[in-house]
């Protein structure tokens, strides 16, 4: 495993850390499955667990792992204050004392401000005593450094940059977003201010690994047919000295095994003329085929009429990027649509209750209408009575 040092505090952190926000699931996390990954990343190298309170379940799990095989001391834990529930200063210790004992520590590595959007944003918890609440637990050594977690504009991100003593921060980066959000210019930026920068969404939400249209693949393993594309996302990443470290949410021991290798073998400014140029392919061939950018987070949800809008915006993507019968298959099986209403998107009553919760500031209801006009045209209807009948 490669380390590359906090510019902070000296920490040799790994070169991949393990986002536990995709924790194997089924009903709930599979504990068992998730054991044997964490572990096999610990013992591989990896020592940053990235979590957040939000994440359902995964603190809790993550915790009980450490405590359960006693290798708490060998890795940093990194959570995530839900600051937009923080509206009394106790809410801080509340929320806090809870994440210390779902996940069975005295104490926590980094602890970010979660999906600090903008100025406003810091602002409303600054004023409630946030600042003043984190000096009194770094003083005690409950917390040993501070850092915050970002969607949000570039604008925006430069601001937040300067408006506390960061020692860390988190932002979405890769081949397909570097002007996106934080964008390079935020990558630039932290680095030069000796902040670590820590990139999450690697793959977009696993569209840069298996998600990929087949051009793009085509177009990479022409390139080397040895590398696969998740690789090649990591690569990028991994060859540029102002990231400090990768996540990624691996939930299948191929996955933990593949960018293990992918980190052990790509050095500083590795990339050649040649291979830089793929991406520019790649990202055409992307841009062409991808309509909405969700990375499905599940931010957005519970939808209130049970519209499962991840599902209906992958089938809709997948319905350009391969092809509309793969993107009807797909949506069809994401939303039971054979049953009643299912989880279709035609259950959308524009409410807008997921728009604000969307960290991609994705126009939510705006891109379901054009995902019903796509996927439930005005043979929809009849296409289902006669797949009943059949079945029936």
């Amino acid at each position: 495993m490669h380390y590359r040092d906090d510019p902070q505090s000296g920490t040799a952190l790994s070169a991949l850390g393990f986002g536990c926000m995709r924790f194997p699931r089924g009903i709930s996390i599979d504990y068992a499955k998730s054991e044997g990954l964490v572990l096999d990343a610990i013992k591989q190298g990896v020592n940053y667990f990235d979590t957040a309170y939000v994440y359902t379940g995964s603190e809790d799990t993550l915790g009980r792992i450490l405590h359960e095989n006693k290798v708490r001391e060998q890795v940093f834990i990194a959570t995530k204050l839900p600051h937009s529930r923080c509206k009394r200063p106790e809410d801080f210790d509340r929320f806090f004392n809870e994440q210390l004992k779902r996940l069975k520590t005295s104490y926590l590595d980094y602890y970010l401000i979660h999906n600090v959007s903008d100025v406003a944003a810091w602002d409303a918890v600054a004023a409630i005593g946030l600042e003043e609440w984190l000096a009194r637990k770094k003083a005690t050594g409950e917390i040993r450094h501070v850092g915050f977690s970002f969607h949000g504009s570039q604008a925006a991100f430069l601001e937040l940059l300067e408006l506390y003593p960061w020692e860390l921060c988190q932002i979405q980066y890769n081949y397909m977003n570097e002007n996106y959000q934080a964008g390079r210019a935020g990558l630039l930026r932290a680095h030069e201010k000796g902040l670590p920068v820590v990139i999450m969404e690697p793959l977009l939400g696993g569209k840069l690994a298996n998600g990929l249209p087949p051009k793009a693949v085509k177009l990479f393993y022409e390139a080397n047919p040895g590398i696969t594309p998740a690789a090649w996302a990591l690569r990028w990443l991994w060859s540029q000295p102002e990231v400090t470290l990768v996540l990624s949410g691996m939930n299948a021991p191929e996955q933990l095994t593949d960018n293990i290798k992918t980190a052990e073998a790509t050095d500083l400014g590795s990339l050649t003329e040649e291979e830089l140029a793929v991406f520019d392919k790649v990202r055409a061939v992307f841009e062409e085929s991808y309509k909405v950018p969700c990375t499905g987070c599940n931010y957005c949800m519970p939808c209130p009429k049970n519209v499962n809008i991840p599902g209906c915006f992958a089938a809709y993507n997948a319905s350009y990027a391969n092809d509309f019968v793969t993107g009807m298959t797909q949506y069809l099986t994401s939303t039971d649509a054979l049953h009643s209403q299912g989880m279709r998107v035609s259950n959308c009553v524009q409410c807008g209750a997921c728009e604000s919760k969307c960290p991609q500031h994705i126009r939510i209801p705006t891109e379901l209408t054009e995902v019903r006009k796509r996927l439930e045209p005005f043979w929809f209807g009849a296409g289902l009575k006669l797949i009943g009948r059949v079945m029936g």
